[in-house]
C-alpha cells in the first residue's frame, strides 16, 4: 500500500487578499512596497507574482484581514509614483494547507485538490506550494465544503 500524500489540514480564518495590478516590473518598487508593508509590521503570508506582461506585472498576497486598514494605507502611498495602480481587496477568506511528507515524491495531488474543490463548487482564489504543502485560499462560506472533501479523499 502507498504513502498517503496528504496527513494533515491547518486552517487560517480571517484572511485578506490583496491584489495590485498595473504594477511596473521593477524589483526595486516592488521590494520597497514590500517593505512599507513590512515596516507596518504586517506579516504577509502568501504571495503569487504573475509574469510580466508588456512591462507591468500583478501581485497577490494574504494578510490578517485586522491589518487591511494598515496594508491600504502602505499601498496608498505608491499611486504618486505610479499613477495607474489599482488595488483590490478580498477580506472574507480561509487559508487551508494541506501537508504530507510524501507529496514531494507523488504526482497528481495538486489536480486531485484542484478537482475535489471544483466538484465541491469551491473558487480558489489563490495557490502556493512548497514540496509537502498546497496552500489554498478560499472563501470563509466553503470552508467546511472543502475541509470535509479532502479529508473524505484522504482519511485524515
Amino acid at each position: 500500500m502507498g504513502q498517503n500524500p496528504v496527513t494533515d489540514i491547518s486552517v487560517t480564518y480571517n484572511v485578506a487578499l490583496i491584489t495590485v495590478d498595473n504594477l511596473p516590473s521593477n524589483m526595486k518598487l516592488i521590494s520597497n512596497i514590500f517593505n512599507t508593508i513590512a515596516a507596518e509590521k504586517i506579516n504577509i503570508d502568501m504571495i503569487s507574482q504573475a509574469p510580466p506582461y508588456k512591462g507591468s506585472i500583478n501581485i497577490s498576497f494574504s494578510i490578517p484581514s485586522d491589518e487591511l486598514v494598515k496594508a491600504i494605507s502602505s499601498l496608498n502611498r505608491f499611486k504618486k509614483e505610479v499613477p495607474g495602480l489599482h488595488v483590490e481587496i478580498d477580506a472574507d477568506n480561509t487559508k487551508l494547507t494541506v501537508f504530507g511528507q510524501h507529496m514531494k515524491n507523488i504526482p497528481g495531488v495538486a489536480a486531485t485538490l484542484f478537482t475535489l474543490l471544483a466538484n465541491s463548487g469551491i473558487e480558489v482564489k489563490l495557490v502556493t506550494t512548497s514540496e509537502v504543502d498546497i496552500s489554498y485560499l478560499v472563501s470563509e462560506k466553503d470552508v467546511d465544503r472543502a475541509i470535509e472533501a479532502i479529508k473524505s479523499e484522504y482519511k485524515i
